[in-house]
């Protein structure tokens, strides 16, 4: 009679099973461990419904931003002399010169009046040819354009840049957009013979009708003095003049009086700054002040009710800390390694549970500041938009976030052994670099840039919610929601580090008597 046999030893695979059911016994048993996670989420969650300041603005009531055809924020700030275009057609005109002026600051003179101009182009000063879908703010337009310090660059739907040829940096310039249905070309010549394609643009759902003509804009001047201890941002309103002949207008429905309109968002612009044109025969002169663009400075970012985030980490971290370094200070070590001897193994089932607990924790965390955090925030200013896409990306990125940054607690718990001790590394590497590259008046702006870069700090960019932009000259600051790495990259500087804390305490665990 054969009888067959049974091995009563735990296979890898359900011996680490049952470790880990060991370590999620012991996490979620100990009472001071779930209060801690618990008020991770309580800060996480509910610093969203803080009321919000953001958008004072002075007397001046706070406007939502124009909504572009991508659904980003935009600015849409321009004067527009123009004509309807119905169908297929072109326009083509001589940009016989360029120029501009800006203030240093925002008020009318001292005698009450505007102020006096100080001559200059701003880097991004523009003025040329445009194609757009209707007068309302937001719609789909195509541009191609001089700029004050990059060149002739077509531009459309408020994202999209493009640069010209290297033709000649020189005045006059030749501009030509072409309309085929939806897509619109763009051309630029010296002599107005010679055509260079700079770009194209398919504005899907273009109308049949469109305003098509020439406009003149300009951000404004903005001047930012940072020194230890102090930081001063001054400026005020620019306004750009491009003077433009030799216009030909071709295609269905053209030929009418020449209209010139401020778009606008219904306010006055500051004093002296709306725009306008002169004619004098085919010679047109069009002034305007504004800019088209994406918006990266004006409502509120949909990320402001995630500032607890900061210190749900700190939270997280001394949960982080205690879940090994009081197995060490109560001696009860030695128990879980008799129990199992792999090390490494132990380290590994701590690190699972942990991350997954905090994981879900934040994810819960964020999920209820975006949801209901934004909603405040919009019953009290305008909230810039983004794509459900990105929001879905700061939420389960921001539980990420503080998943890794408790696994690096505990690592530096099992390295330094004493709970105190693992906190106040996590302080000192991820917090204070964040703090330090977050106020703009401690330390230089390059300094804080490097912080941000290259610390575990720099896993705060995966809340970053709108993108940074070549084509618009911005404050692209920590304090206005932008890092220095992309949101990935910077998540991924933390999770390096984690990484190599964890096998370095790995390593520790192996050598060490306990």
């Amino acid at each position: 009679m054969t009888v067959s046999y049974q091995s009563t030893v735990d296979t890898g695979g359900d011996g680490f099973a049952r470790l880990l059911r060991a370590e999620w016994t012991k996490f979620h048993t100990v009472r001071g461990w779930t209060i801690g996670l618990v008020v991770a989420m309580l800060l996480t969650a509910l610093f969203g419904l803080v009321p919000s300041d953001s958008c004072s603005n002075g007397d001046k009531p706070c406007v939502a931003a124009p909504v572009g055809p991508g659904g980003e924020a935009v600015v849409d700030r321009f004067y527009f002399v123009h004509q309807s275009l119905t169908g297929n057609g072109s326009i083509t005109v001589r940009l016989a010169s360029f120029t501009g002026g800006y203030t240093t600051h925002p008020g009318p003179a001292a005698d009450g009046g505007p102020q006096a101009l100080i001559p200059g182009l701003e880097p991004w000063s523009k003025a040329g040819v445009l194609i757009k879908a209707g007068l309302a703010q937001g719609s789909a337009y195509a541009a191609l354009l001089a700029t004050g310090d990059h060149g002739i660059r077509m531009q459309y739907d408020y994202t999209h840049d493009a640069a010209g040829p290297q033709v000649s940096a020189t005045s006059p310039h030749w501009l030509r957009l072409d309309r085929a249905g939806d897509t619109i070309t763009g051309y630029d010549s010296t002599d107005g013979q010679q055509w260079h394609p700079v770009g194209t643009a398919v504005l899907a759902g273009l109308p049949a009708t469109v305003q098509v003509g020439m406009f003149a804009t300009s951000p404004g001047h903005t001047v930012v003095s940072q020194s230890i201890g102090s930081s001063a941002v001054r400026g005020g309103p620019s306004q750009a003049t491009g003077v433009m002949d030799n216009v030909d207008l071709r295609g269905s429905g053209t030929g009418n009086a020449w209209t010139g309109t401020a778009i606008t968002n219904g306010q006055d612009g500051p004093q002296g700054f709306n725009g306008g044109f002169q004619r004098d025969g085919g010679t047109f002169t069009v002034r305007g002040s504004g800019d088209i663009a994406p918006d990266t400075q004006g409502g509120a970012s949909i990320t402001q009710p995630l500032v607890g985030t900061f210190f749900g980490l700190i939270a997280v971290a001394v949960v982080g800390a205690m879940f090994i370094s009081a197995e060490y200070r109560r001696g009860l070590i030695r128990t879980t390694l008799v129990a199992h001897p792999r090390r490494g193994e132990v380290l590994a089932a701590k690190a699972i549970v942990l991350g997954a607990v905090t994981f879900v924790t934040g994810l819960a965390a964020a999920g209820f500041a975006m949801v209901f955090g934004v909603q405040h925030l919009r019953a009290e200013v305008p909230v810039n938009p983004i794509a459900v896409g990105t929001e879905i990306r700061i939420v389960v990125g921001t539980a990420a976030l503080l998943a890794v940054a408790a696994m690096l607690a505990l690592a530096l718990g099992a390295v330094l052994r004493r709970g105190a001790g693992a906190v106040a590394a996590v302080f000192v590497v991820v917090v204070l670099p964040y703090l330090l590259g977050e106020v703009p008046t401690i330390l230089p702006s390059e300094v804080q840039t490097w912080l941000l870069r290259i610390t575990p700090a720099a896993a705060f960019a995966v809340q970053q919610a709108y993108p940074r932009y070549p084509q618009v000259d911005a404050q692209y600051s920590v304090i206005a929601g932008y890092y220095p790495l992309p949101p990935l990259a910077g998540l991924a500087v933390l999770c390096g580090y984690a990484a190599l804390a964890l096998i370095l305490a790995a390593v520790l665990l192996r050598r060490r008597d306990v």
